[in-house]
Order: structure tokens, then sequence, then C-alpha cells
């Protein structure tokens, strides 16, 4: 079978406009003399640029990314949760921590929502609390991170591997950067510095922001720091060229997105004793801040969930695909973005979040709680490849790709090889190997089933998987590219009722003439459109242990 693939190297670079140096009110000044005490100008609109080749492609003689067989282990993660330092969460870390590591878990972030009280006063008492868990729970890697509001954009998890200078990079980092921090009017000014969180003057601020994490990577003050953005269809206001522009600006930091929001069971039907809503909260409609692009119609509606993922992750040929058919490095993931757990008992406590950024301790009514989340680990995962579960190695495997994300425990792990007779050990997920024109590549999946039952209590069903594959044709002249037409459905692998332990399924992309990217999917085939694709999610009536998926990051195959 020859399947036809079209590429082009290259990358464009994000150009904000610059951020006035001079700027005198309180946020500004804070910020320039904090450059200038490690000796770096004030951010403009080509500070920090890192060239996208350092991260993206190397445009040297060609060599593999990512190469499979390596000593990599799967380390299952959750890199949204949320404590009683956010407005509207409730545990304390601990007990995230602890119920974590019930729920399979070897690697989570603590990443309480950005603002000004969480500025002032939360960034420095739940360090304290994370070093605690981190001494009393050593098997597993607890990072301290933040929830950022993207001026002009939506949320995203932002964090850093622990070192001296973490606390104080990320309180900096707020301090300047974060959205709602940037729209609180100053006392002085009467005025926010941008209009509106979400607002598109704040885009501008954004990419510096990123280019200010990477600057702090480059200096040495933090060895790794990433950035995920959250729910990202969610309000449609993370524009595609939004999406691009962060890439762009911090190729190194800037890296993926959430393929499948968390608050999954807020889905449950209330006649089921759940809210009644829908998965991951995907309840919104546009308003002035969304992109117009995402105008739902009667038969697509991007502000819902499919599946329970994303629409941008879910939509083959869709805003991931477009990112990818440019040969954009782009992962997604699978968190809890954990508040307050479902069927828990306890309720917020009774602290002024506003005046000392904590909610105090909750408080235990004894009586299970109708709430919209799951334990980090209890539904979704996200799987990281990395040859040791150490801190860095987890990051770095985060930031190569060697990412697949997970729902209900459908699959207990994933083994992708991509080869040809040039590159005959081959690459994993997230790589990048290459072919002479007119040779074959082979794909071998090896996936391992479910063995042992999900916290829903049964054992799922693998029923097929999905293999992907688009032409990459580089850079798109609309920067609000949001399809990738070339992109379709090359084979489904069905699975065996009978199937035990791992399966294995083999395809061969014969006379490959152009570059291409491949990609994975799974589910338990419960509900399926009638191409085989996820089925929108209904609101009031989405069961998430009924439709279950599994997405695995592409590959690139290069051709020279």
């Amino acid at each position: 079978m020859s399947h036809e693939h079209e590429h082009e190297h290259g990358h464009g670079h994000g150009h904000a406009e610059p951020i006035d140096a001079e700027d005198d009110r309180p946020l500004s000044v804070a910020r320039r003399r904090f450059l200038a005490g490690m000796g770096i100008a004030a951010a403009g609109s080509a500070a920090f640029t890192v060239p996208a080749a350092a991260h993206d492609h190397d445009h040297g003689p060609a060599r593999p990314v990512n190469p499979w067989g390596g000593r990599d282990r799967w380390f299952a993660g959750d890199h949204h949760i949320h404590t009683k330092y956010s407005p509207d969460g409730q545990y304390e870390v601990a007990t995230q921590v602890a119920n974590a590591r019930e729920h399979g878990l070897d690697w989570v972030v603590i990443t309480d929502h950005g603002g000004v009280a969480h500025e002032k006063f939360s960034v420095d008492q739940v360090a304290p609390d994370i070093e605690r868990a981190r001494a009393k729970y050593r098997d597993t890697l607890v990072y301290q991170g933040l929830e950022w509001n993207i001026p002009g954009a939506e949320h995203a998890t932002v964090f850093l591997p622990p070192g001296k200078s973490t606390v104080d990079i990320l309180k900096a980092f707020e301090a300047a950067y974060d959205g709602g921090v940037l729209a609180t009017p100053v006392p002085q000014g009467g005025k926010g510095l941008i209009a509106r969180p979400t607002s598109a003057d704040g885009e501008p601020y954004a990419l510096a922001a990123l280019r200010y994490l990477e600057a702090q990577v480059l200096s040495g003050r933090a060895e790794i720091a990433l950035m995920f953005a959250n729910h990202p269809a969610r309000r449609g206001v993370n524009s595609p060229h939004e999406l691009r522009g962060w890439r762009e600006a911090a190729p190194g930091v800037a890296v993926g997105m959430e393929g499948a929001p968390g608050h999954q069971a807020a889905g449950i039907p209330t006649a089921r004793g759940g809210r009644g809503g829908a998965r991951g909260y995907y309840e919104a409609s546009p308003n002035q801040d969304s992109f117009p692009g995402y105008q739902p119609t009667t038969l697509e509606n991007p502000y819902r969930t499919y599946g329970g993922f994303d629409w941008m992750t879910a939509k083959v040929g869709g805003l991931w695909d477009s990112l990818l058919a440019e040969g954009r490095p782009w992962w997604v993931t699978a968190t809890s973005d954990s508040h307050q757990v479902h069927g828990d008992t306890f309720v917020p406590g009774t602290g002024d979040h506003a005046t000392t950024g904590s909610r105090g301790a909750p408080v235990d009514t004894g009586k299970p709680q109708v709430y919209g989340d799951y334990w980090p680990g209890g539904y979704s995962s996200t799987l990281v490849g990395a040859p040791s579960k150490s801190y860095l190695d987890v990051m770095r495997g985060l930031r190569s790709g060697k990412v697949v994300a997970v729902h209900g425990r459908l699959i207990d792990g994933l083994d992708l090889r991509v080869r040809s007779d040039d590159d005959p050990r081959g690459v994993t997920v997230g790589g990048r190997t290459f072919v002479r024109r007119g040779s074959d590549v082979e794909v071998v999946v090896d996936v391992r089933l479910a063995r042992l039952p999900n916290f829903g209590g049964v054992i799922p069903r693998l029923a097929k998987v999905d293999l992907i594959g688009g032409p990459v044709t580089g850079p798109a002249a609309d920067r609000d590219a949001l399809s990738a037409p070339g992109t379709r459905v090359v084979e489904t692998f069905e699975v065996a009722r009978t199937a035990r332990g791992t399966v294995r399924f083999r395809h061969t992309f014969r006379n490959v003439e152009r570059a291409f990217y491949l990609r994975l999917r799974g589910s338990d085939g419960n509900r399926l459109t009638s191409d085989g694709g996820p089925v929108m999610d209904v609101v009031g009536d989405a069961d998430p242990w009924a439709d279950l998926w599994c997405y695995a990051n592409p590959v690139f195959v290069d051709v020279v």
C-alpha cells in the first residue's frame, strides 16, 4: 500500500508587539527590577528568543529522535491538581498526593490557580506543604507549579523541578505575566494592564512570559520548565495563532495541551447521583473573547468534549492535526483537574482565600457530596516514557513527547516502533525518523491490555486501535488554520474479545515519497460514530466509564 505525503521544512516565528519598557505601572516596575537584578534586559518582542531548530526540526543530517528500545519505562502522572490554596479547591497537598499514590500515579504537579492572592500568599504557603509531602511519600514525585491564567487565552500548567530558585521564579512569573494579575486594577492607575484576563490585548504578555521561562533555563536558574495549555477549547479563547505563537516563542517550554480535560465526573447523570453536567465542565458557548472559527453548528460543537477528549484533539484532521501537519511537535495529555472529588464527604474550609491565600483545612460532613472530579489517577492518567523516576527524567520525557493519554485504565501500556531500512532501530512515541524516497516504513504497535479492574470497578476492554496519518506540508499560510485535510484514519485494528496480555499490530507505508506523521488512538468501542470516531458527549448524560479512549502522541517521518 503506498501512502504519499508532502513536506516542507521551516518554521515561522511569532512577533509580539513589544511591552513598553518604560511603563511605570507597579507590575512593570517590579518586573524590570527583577530582570535587572538578573542582568537581563526587559523583555521586548524579540527578547529571549530561542531558534525553533534548537527544539523542533534539526536542519543538519537526518538523525532519529526518541530511539526505540531504550531503557525507558512508563510512569503515570497528572500535571493538573488543586488544593486549598485555590479559591475553588479544598484539599491538603498531602491528601492529593496520598490519593494519587493509591490510584497508581508516580508523579503529580500541584497547580493552584494563579492570581493576586495566590502570588501574594499561596506560592510561599504551598511550598513547605509540598516539601513535607515529598518527605512523607518518597516514592512519588511532587512538582510545584501553578495554573497560569494565560493573558489573552485560557489556563495552563506551568511547572519546574525542585530547585533553590523554583519558588522565586514562579512568583516573579505570576506577578508579571498572570492574566488575572494583569487585569486587576492597580491603585495608582485605576485600570489593569489588560482589559480582561482573556482579552486579545494580553497576547503579547503571554509570549513574553514564555520567553521569560525559557530564559530561566538558558541562564541556569532552572534546569527545565514546561507549559501545557489546559482545557484548550472549553471557552474557545485559545485561537489557533496563539497556540502556534506559544510554541514558537519558547519551543523548550510550551510543548503541548490537555488532550483530555479533567472534571470527567461532571457528566454523570443526576439519575445516577451525579452532577448532570458536561464532561470537563465543557458547557460554554462563544463569548466576546472566543475565536470566531469555533462557532458551533448543528453537526459539530468545539465547546464540547468527544469521548471525554477536547475537540482540538478528538477531531481527525482538526486543530491538533493542523499543527502536526506543519511538523510542529505538540503533545497531548490527560489530567484530573482535581478540585472536589465526586462522592467525597469533605467540603471547603472556612478560610478567606482572597485575604489569606488559603481556604483552610477542609471539613468532613460525613455525607457524600456531588462534585465533578476524580482523585488524581482515579480516571485520567498521563503515561510518560523515561529512563528513571526522577524529576528531570520525567520532565524530559514530557518535553520529548514520550506520552500516552489514557482514560479509565483502558490500557496498561503501549510500545510503538516506527522504522525503515535507513533507520532499522526506529523510533517511538514523540520521535522523528527518516526514510529514503521510495522506501518503506514499518509500524509495529504492541498494546498491553488491562489486567486489573479500573476504579470504575471493571476490567476495561480495548476494542480497536486506529492508526491515523497525514502529510507534513510545512507552515500554514494562515496562522489561524485549524484543519489538516490530508489527515485520515489509515487503518483500524480490531482487538479480539478473547485477547489477553499483549496484542501486536503491524502496518507498512510502502513506497514513501513525502514526509508524513502518524499517531494512534484506542477505544473501548462503546460509543462510535458511523466512521469509527468519538461521539460528542451529551450534557447531562455522559457516563465517563462507558466511553473510554486513549491517545498516543505522534511520530514524524522525514524523507531524505
